[in-house]
């Protein structure tokens, strides 16, 4: 294994990982910026008006892209082993 493949293999792998969680971490913070903005306006600091909503948008969001993210990290996977494949030939 040579360097480059190193760093194409890790180039890779962050890649996934980022397009991955991305639309759960994504409606998290639109979820988390509109509680905040209420809690601005409305001078209302209860902290579990901050975290059950986030954590359900987070559930909701797994259940939206949860197949979706299933599919890229099995191809991601499968990829990987392909590569090891090729290797160790």
């Amino acid at each position: 294994m040579t360097l480059d493949m190193a760093v194409n293999l890790t180039d890779a792998m962050f890649k996934t990982t980022i397009i991955v969680v991305a639309p759960v971490i994504l409606i998290t913070f639109i979820v988390g910026l509109l509680i905040s903005i209420f809690q601005a306006a409305t001078q209302i600091n209860e902290m579990t008006l901050t975290f059950v909503p986030k954590i359900v948008a987070t559930a909701i969001g797994l259940i939206i892209f949860g197949s979706w993210m299933t599919v890229k990290l099995v191809d991601y996977t499968r990829g990987l082993f392909e590569t090891i494949l090729t290797i160790t030939r």
